[in-house]
């Protein structure tokens, strides 16, 4: 019998793949306006009711979790390899490498994440490519500090140093030697990190830095309903508390796998 710590995540996790798998097959209409439907709260027929042009709030939520497993997706995927890769480099060859590398990582620390990200995607223009590409200058640099650090530890090992004496190139003691080595570390900081990158996904769309109407996001679905708290409290409610359970269903999971896997934090 599966606890809830690990029940309820997964199950909150599964349904969010599953609806952006399968969500071009589900009859979602949720650009369908109905002007006699507009900020209908809630009801058998629309579980979570209409927004202030008449859409069907559960279709722009299915939608809006498919756009933050899409962006969250690509930017752990972009900024766990370029991390990664960077922070393996600087920390097996050290010297004016590995100080160039932290001097630059140093610098990206030094500005707030979710700034910066506001700044780039500023600069781009709003667009999910632009937030992808925002969120993965900002994101790699978590990558590269614990790939770095991890590497520093690792190449003191006696089978590393075994495969130095053998005549093993750095190429291939890094990829059969070291990242093996890294694997469960970097599952857990990637785990963390999608639920950052939700909520500045989320935070750059209700500032209308992210994804453009009529696309649905969950943050620029709450940034709609501020205007309606009083007569259509259910705008801000439903993305916000699908963008509470996503969040915490990802922390809770990551808790979990870094007990079992026994990372230190």
């Amino acid at each position: 019998m599966f606890k809830w710590q690990i029940f309820f995540p997964a199950s909150i996790l599964i349904l969010w793949l599953s609806i952006t798998l399968f969500s071009t097959w589900l009859p979602l209409h949720p650009e369908q306006i109905t002007l006699s439907n507009i900020l209908q709260p809630p009801s058998l027929i629309e579980w979570l009711g209409y927004d202030d042009l008449g859409r069907p709030i559960l279709d722009r939520l299915a939608m809006g979790g498919k756009t933050s497993f899409l962006v969250a997706f690509w930017v752990i995927l972009v900024s766990l390899t370029i991390g990664t890769l960077i922070g393996m480099i600087s920390g097996w060859f050290g010297g004016y490498i590995d100080l160039v590398i932290t001097r630059i990582i140093d610098i990206f620390l030094a500005f707030p994440g979710i700034l910066l990200a506001i700044a780039l995607s500023g600069l781009l223009g709003p667009g999910i490519e632009n937030v992808v590409f925002a969120l993965s200058v900002v994101g790699w640099v978590g990558f590269a500090r614990l790939s770095r650090a991890q590497t520093l530890s690792l190449k003191q090992r006696e089978h590393v140093q075994a495969a130095l004496a053998l005549g093993a190139n750095s190429v291939r003691i890094l990829r059969y030697h070291v990242l093996p080595l890294l694997v469960a570390p970097l599952i857990i900081e990637a785990t963390f990190g999608i639920a950052g990158v939700v909520i500045a996904e989320a935070g750059l769309s209700f500032l209308g830095l992210g994804v453009q109407p009529p696309e649905a996001s969950w943050g620029a679905m709450i940034r709609d309903g501020t205007s309606y708290m009083l007569v259509a409290p259910h705008m801000v409610l439903a993305p916000g508390i699908a963008l509470l359970l996503v969040v915490l269903s990802v922390n809770l999971l990551g808790d979990r796998l870094r007990d079992k896997l026994h990372v230190k934090s």
